[in-house]
């Protein structure tokens, strides 16, 4: 017998942290609130309750799932690909292409506006870190010394920072159309990619 189409869908911990996220990205860590969220996804706090001990545990299996799919899953969707400056374009245009593509909002920026909460500060510090190392790889399999290497990865996540604040604060300043989007990647790899000054 089919269901019914008004009949509740149970609603899991992933559910939950999506929409933490989504809160997150519109209004920063104050809007991850258990009511307006149940109010959002048409639960009830008991649903909540069932899968979290309370927002705290909420908050930290957000940070986690985004620490998961914002570093983890592009570096795996990256690695995908065998030819390192192919690889390094695709980060850049992955990256980059992200923080445009978030109406409502950029969990990056709510990230770093949270910086010192206890759940968020040590998942951005590994993220970070782990970002400007695997950029970093990227430079060294260019053939870059280990030094600068690092300097140019540092840049790199550094781009995509203020890029993110751009796209929050005057996204209208951006590339517009794709083929806009691909030369501003392809500047953005030059850059990057430029030998280092003999002055």
């Amino acid at each position: 017998m089919p269901e019914r189409p008004d009949k509740q869908r149970r609603l899991t911990a992933d559910d939950w942290t999506a929409a933490a996220l989504e809160a997150m990205a519109g209004g920063g860590l104050a809007a991850v609130a258990v009511e307006p969220l149940a109010a959002r996804l048409g639960a009830t706090k008991g649903s909540f309750y069932w899968h979290f001990a309370d927002r705290d545990a909420l908050i930290e299996a957000a940070v986690l799932r985004w620490e998961r799919e914002h570093t983890d899953a592009v570096i795996t969707f990256v690695d995908a690909e065998p030819d390192p400056l192919a690889r390094l374009r695709l980060l850049i245009g992955a990256v980059l292409g992200s923080t445009t593509q978030q109406p409502e909002g950029n969990i990056e920026l709510a990230m770093l506006a949270t910086a010192a909460h206890p759940y968020v500060a040590p998942v951005l510090t590994r993220v970070t870190e782990r970002r400007v190392a695997y950029t970093a790889g990227l430079f060294s399999a260019l053939g870059w010394p280990p030094e600068q290497a690092r300097r140019r990865g540092l840049l790199a996540v550094t781009a995509y920072v203020g890029h993110a604040q751009v796209a929050h604060v005057a996204p209208g300043t951006l590339p517009r159309t794709e083929a806009d989007r691909r030369q501003y990647v392809d500047q953005v790899i030059r850059l990057l990619t430029a030998p280092e000054d003999a002055g």
